[in-house]
């Protein structure tokens, strides 16, 4: 199973890479994420708020592995646990499925593409900035691991 992680923007601050990485690097070989960082679009006064999210939409498409199921984070989602997350990424490493966990730009993802994923996500009903959703999602990734593994990392 490969596990993707999609994201609108690049140059992120460091504590956020140094983050990311820190949870990356103590996953498995196997079950590592790719970071794919998709370029934003360039705003300007005659962009409308549709038709970036739309471009942003289409260059996300573009840089999903082809066949991965998709999770996408929104803030409308659905708000699972830590232990439920780890139900979720043995029944995919069980269907030897790679996904895609999708994080929109400034102004959110397509409705469209929201409707046609696998999983809609929200890590929390508070609003989270994006550079941070990276760090969230890795160390939840991590977490659900040492849960299927009976590592005590995760504590109830």
């Amino acid at each position: 199973m490969r596990l993707q992680l999609v994201a609108v923007g690049k140059r992120m601050p460091g504590w956020v890479n140094d983050g990311f990485e820190e949870y990356n690097k103590r996953l498995p070989k196997g079950l590592q994420l790719q970071l794919t960082e998709v370029d934003p679009v360039t705003r300007s006064k005659s962009g409308s708020e549709q038709s970036i999210v739309r471009e942003e939409e289409r260059r996300i498409r573009a840089a999903i592995a082809q066949g991965a199921l998709i999770v996408a984070l929104d803030d409308k989602g659905k708000q699972i646990t830590s232990l439920q997350l780890a139900q979720q990424i043995e029944g995919w490493q069980g269907m030897g499925r790679n996904v895609a966990f999708v994080i929109g730009g400034a102004d959110g993802l397509d409705e469209e593409f929201k409707r046609e994923a696998d999983l809609l996500w929200s890590l929390s009903a508070l609003t989270l900035p994006h550079a941070l959703v990276r760090v969230v999602v890795a160390e939840q990734i991590y977490r659900a691991w040492t849960i299927i593994q009976n590592h005590p990392y995760h504590r109830e």
